[in-house]
């Protein structure tokens, strides 16, 4: 078999051994979607009323702010199964089995290639139970099917660009409680963002902020998909960042990965 063919095989047995883990311990995943499940119960049925009051000139409600709210909880769910991906590395690095993968015929990239494709079916779950409760609760989506496609297109490559990021800083964290915390900015960023108010309502300096952090723009793109509205240049912002965070991740944790194991 060619060299190519090997690292598929590789990579399909790392895959399988993750979601194996999974199965073997399912809190990490009931974790990962229970969290911003309950966001968006809070956020709709304890602040939806008066949040939604502030869209639209004052004339909205609940309605349209789970409408409003949705895409930026779902943003969130992404970052949150990017924590999971650092914990599981960490898990890796520090009981040994990679020590014992090293001395092993197999190709080195299937190791992380394995984990960052059980995380992204992981993350395609937990945004599939996210939008099912959001259409539960009242969100209408006023869009086609073409532009659920895309939107569902931004949220794989939203989520493979975190993941590759969480895996570099699962292979940084000396500890699994380190790896558990670094990949936090994923999850809180946003909130300082237009996840859930518009940046427009914010203090200057902030609003600036909101404005040019990465998050934005995805959120503006996936809640434009989604319900219809403007998309602009945010779809392009939205995929030069994600490149730019997979690029990065990708780059490090190779670094990480084939770093001496004795230094």
């Amino acid at each position: 078999m060619s060299t190519v063919t090997y690292a598929v095989r590789d990579s399909g047995t790392m895959l399988r051994r993750n979601l194996r883990r999974w199965v073997r311990y399912p809190s990490m995943t009931v974790l990962l979607v229970g969290m911003p499940v309950m966001l968006l119960l809070l956020f709709v049925y304890v602040f939806g009323g008066t949040l939604g009051a502030g869209l639209g000139g004052g004339a909205g409600d609940r309605g349209d702010y789970v409408n409003y709210v949705t895409p930026g909880i779902l943003l969130m769910t992404a970052g949150l199964a990017a924590t999971g991906t650092a914990v599981s590395v960490a898990m890796d690095m520090t009981e040994g089995i990679i020590a014992r993968f090293r001395t092993m015929a197999i190709a080195r990239a299937s190791v992380l290639t394995g984990h960052v494709l059980a995380s992204l079916a992981q993350s395609m779950l937990g945004l599939a139970m996210v939008t099912g409760v959001a259409l539960l609760i009242g969100f209408r989506p006023t869009t086609s099917a073409l532009a659920w496609l895309a939107a569902a297109g931004v949220l794989v490559m939203t989520a493979f660009a975190f993941i590759w990021l969480s895996v570099a800083l699962g292979l940084v964290s000396k500890s699994v409680e380190t790896a558990s915390n670094l990949p936090m900015p994923l999850t809180y960023l946003p909130f300082i963002g237009s996840g859930f108010v518009p940046t427009d309502s914010m203090p200057d300096g902030l609003r600036q902020f909101a404005e040019y952090q990465p998050f934005t723009p995805i959120i503006e793109t996936l809640r434009g998909l989604l319900t219809g509205g403007p998309v602009g240049t945010n779809a392009a912002l939205a995929a030069a960042w994600c490149a730019a965070i997979a690029l990065v991740g990708y780059l490090w944790s190779k670094k990480l990965f084939n770093r001496d194991p004795s230094r």
